[in-house]
């Protein structure tokens, strides 16, 4: 069809072939090649096209087109045809054969189902009777093995009247094998069987209890060949599990009901120590009645002791069971009896007992803080004797549970939890101690009344509060370094408080009257933080060194104080004696008299300067150094310091501008080491022992006979090594030409003005500007055409050896 459609056909007459020859696509005949052609739509639309005649010719034109065509395949491919058409027959053929033969073979099963049958149902019977006479074979040998394990365990009770003397092992193991023949053959109903159960199960009840029975003693005098009967006893029942889990669990409870009982404020109320109580006696807010509240502490603490004692106990047996089993295995199965208990993954049986007791008691710990006052203020004012009772009851673990080749009961993180259980109160305890201290330093140093000096007695009873606060826990190194640390707070307090009160302004720093009232004020308040200072300290030696780390800060703060209470008074001290000193530029060392020499008196600005020193030690001095003896022997405070630094200053000072003075005859050197004498006697008697001084006093004793000594000799002189080398340089000036200028004279500078820039340089500085004027004098000589320069002074070689000693 789908040809035609595409094709025309024409016959040729003369020799009768078709002949194809290719036309476009026909609208009319393609219809027919739909896949949803409709007769009666195509014959409805030919019909109202008003051309049916034309399209039925055509269609009929198209069927004879198609019959030939039909024609033209049938004798083209008539050989092929033929060739089918034998094939047919040929299997027809075959299949009349087969078909008698699956006859033959239908009538041959019919016979062999016939001939089978019979021996097949009697196959059956005698299987099924088999199987019956081996069913029945098995039930006897398990009731006969039943009966026999029946009458084993029997023998074995019998033979000891006496349950605990039974052995427990192996009747547990005869009980769980004679329960467990029972339950597989299926025994129910057996007579034999029956008549017997009822003791069996008796009689297991009895081996539970005994095994009990040992297993508790065991744990309870911690006996491991006890505890491991008793576990193999219940390995053998088959209990071994729900037995360990049973304990386990009977633990916790005992110990949350300990940590309850300790807990219960009525009962302390009622009956006072731990094991006792009765109701009443307590009122609201957990308060005891007036006049029981010593009983009532004193029954609280003895509760918490028996609680911890309790507890002890508890995580001790737990840890015991759970370390036999992990040592003990079955003699028969070696199976590890810990394996039998716990799972991968499973927490030990320590940690589930810990766990649930910290839980309970952080959580009673907390209800007590915020519903009984009472039990807060026990626990809060005793915070060290309550944290000693949890560290003794975790000491005690440890100790009793270290084992080797055997983990503890308790965890580094597990006895950090039981410390945090009671940290609400530690935080309580420390803001105690701070409020304590605080509010002992606020009525000290009222900030109302700054011009109250604190008497020695307040100052006392803050040291004795500080000491009695670092006694109190200086047994817990944890709890010390804590309340160290607000102690610290205190400190930094007092230091603010103390420092509000010191007076500064020009009449804190006069000099020249009496002390004044505001001066004497300082005295007392540095005097008061110096002892504060070193009584903290003393206290604090004895503790380890981290104590100290953390108290220095404040301490430090503390001294610092101190120093700046008196420090002005003191540098004011020290500006004035330089100023005297100063004076020396003014007198006049170049004078040849006789009259000069022989003269005894000391210099007038020595007379100043010692009269200033007098004024000193007895308006000032003589109140902040209760004694020279105090200085000898060593005391070092804050004005020793500062009196040993004024002493120090003054005499290198001293000796500074001693070798700026120029000209210097030798009436000049004698009235000179006059002066030496002078300062001597009156800084040793008034401000501090000379001997105790060490370089200054040293170099002073030197250069009193150095300025006497010839200039050649001096190249060779050991008193030059007590000696700074620009003392040396600059004395020698005095022995130069009077056109050598000296680096005073050649950088137009006072002496005041020299001496601050000596303060800010060092020896080598110092000898590059001595240098500088020796080169400028060498320029000098050679211009005028002299050849040399007077033999005053050291050759280069012993110069650069006295700076280069530096």
């Amino acid at each position: 069809m789908k040809e035609a459609s595409w094709l025309s056909f024409a016959m040729d007459e003369d020799i009768g072939q078709v002949k194809k020859i290719p036309s476009p696509p026909d609208p009319i005949f393609s219809a027919f090649l739909s896949p949803d052609f409709n007769p009666a739509q195509f014959s409805s639309a030919v019909l109202s096209s008003g051309s049916a005649a034309s399209r039925i010719e055509k269609l009929q034109e198209g069927l004879r087109l198609l019959d030939n065509q039909l024609r033209h395949e049938v004798l083209s491919r008539h050989h092929d045809l033929l060739h089918q058409l034998s094939s047919l027959k040929a299997s027809e053929s075959s299949l009349s054969s087969l078909r008698s033969s699956l006859s033959s073979l239908q009538s041959s099963l019919r016979q062999a189902r016939s001939e089978l049958s019979d021996p097949h149902r009697v196959i059956a019977a005698q299987t099924l009777q088999l199987n019956n006479l081996h069913s029945t074979s098995l039930l006897l040998q398990s009731t006969l093995r039943t009966l026999r394990l029946i009458q084993k365990l029997q023998n074995l009770v019998n033979s000891q009247p006496d349950p605990e003397k039974w052995d427990l092992s192996k009747a547990a193991q005869l009980h769980f094998e004679i329960l467990t023949l029972y339950n597989e053959s299926h025994l129910s109903g057996i007579d034999a069987i029956d008549s017997e159960l009822k003791w069996v199960i008796e009689t297991g009840s009895k081996i539970r209890a005994e095994g009990m029975k040992v297993l508790e003693k065991g744990l309870e005098n911690l006996n491991q060949a006890e505890v491991g009967l008793g576990l193999q006893v219940f390995y053998n029942l088959g209990e071994l599990r729900g037995t360990v889990d049973g304990l386990v669990s009977k633990y916790k409870q005992m110990g949350l009901k300990s940590i309850s009982y300790a807990l219960d404020m009525k009962a302390i109320s009622g009956g006072g120590g731990y094991g006792a109580g009765m109701p009443g006696g307590v009122q609201r807010h957990g308060t005891p009645q007036i006049g029981g509240g010593g009983k009532a502490k004193e029954g609280l603490w003895q509760r918490m002791s028996g609680c911890m004692d309790q507890l002890h106990s508890i995580v001790v047996a737990v840890w015991h069971l759970q370390r036999v089993l992990s040592k003990k295995r079955d003699p028969f199965t070696h199976v590890l009896l810990l394996d039998e208990v716990m799972q991968e993954g499973d927490p030990m049986l320590t940690d589930r007992v810990w766990e649930a007791l910290v839980k309970s008691f952080a959580s009673q710990m907390k209800s007590v803080f915020t519903a009984s006052s009472f039990v807060k203020e026990i626990f809060t004012a005793g915070y060290p004797k309550l944290l000693s009772t949890i560290e003794n009851l975790l000491e005690r673990i440890s100790r009793d549970t270290d084992v080797k080749g055997v983990p503890p009961a308790l965890s580094l993180e597990g006895k950090e939890q039981m410390i945090a259980a009671i940290e609400i109160f530690q935080t309580a305890f420390l803001g105690l101690c701070l409020s304590r201290l605080s509010d002992l330093v606020n009525s000290v140093f009222n900030m109302s009344s700054r011009g109250t000096v604190p008497s020695k007695e307040h100052i006392s009873r803050i040291i004795s509060r500080i000491q009695e606060e670092i006694e109190a826990v200086q047994m817990n190194a944890r709890l010390t370094l804590l309340v160290l640390r607000e102690i610290s707070k205190v400190l930094l307090l007092l230091a603010e408080r103390a420092e509000y009160q010191i007076s500064t302004g020009p009449e804190a720093r006069q000099i020249t009257g009496p002390a004044t009232p505001l001066q004497i004020k300082n005295f007392t308040l540095s005097q008061h933080l110096q002892q504060i200072h070193a009584r903290v300290t003393s206290i604090i030696a004895r503790l380890p060194t981290v104590a100290s780390d953390i108290l220095s800060p404040a301490l430090g703060t503390i001294y610092g104080v101190a120093c700046d209470s008196v420090t002005p008074l003191f540098q004011a001290m020290l500006d004035h004696l330089e100023s005297c000193i100063l004076q020396i530029h003014d007198q006049n060392f170049g004078t040849l008299s006789m009259d000069a020499a022989m003269d005894n008196n000391a210099s007038p600005y020595m007379e100043e300067l010692q009269k200033s020193i007098l004024h000193f030690r007895a308006e000032f001095l003589s109140r902040l150094l209760p004694s020279s003896g105090a200085i000898s022997a060593g005391a070092e405070t804050i004005c020793t310091r500062l009196v040993r630094t004024i002493a120090s200053r003054v005499l290198i000072f001293f000796i500074r501008h001693a070798s700026l003075v120029r000209p210097l005859s030798e009436s000049g050197k004698l009235r000179m080491a006059r002066d030496m004498a002078e300062l001597e006697l009156a800084v040793g008697q008034n401000l501090f022992p000379v001997e105790q001084l060490g370089a200054p006093y040293r170099a002073l004793r030197a250069f009193r006979p150095v300025i006497f000594l010839e200039t050649s000799q001096m190249g060779d002189s050991p008193l030059l090594q007590d000696l700074p080398p620009s003392v040396i340089l600059h004395h020698l000036y005095s022995r130069g030409p009077e056109d050598l200028q000296s680096p005073l004279q050649r950088n137009k500078l006072t002496p005041n003005q020299y001496s601050l820039w000596m303060d800010s340089q060092g020896e080598d500085q110092i000898w590059k500007g001595i240098k500088s004027t020796l080169v400028d004098y060498a320029a000098k000589v050679r211009a005028r055409g002299r050849q040399g320069v007077q033999p005053c002074l050291l050759s280069d070689a012993e110069t650069r050896g006295l700076v280069n000693r530096e």
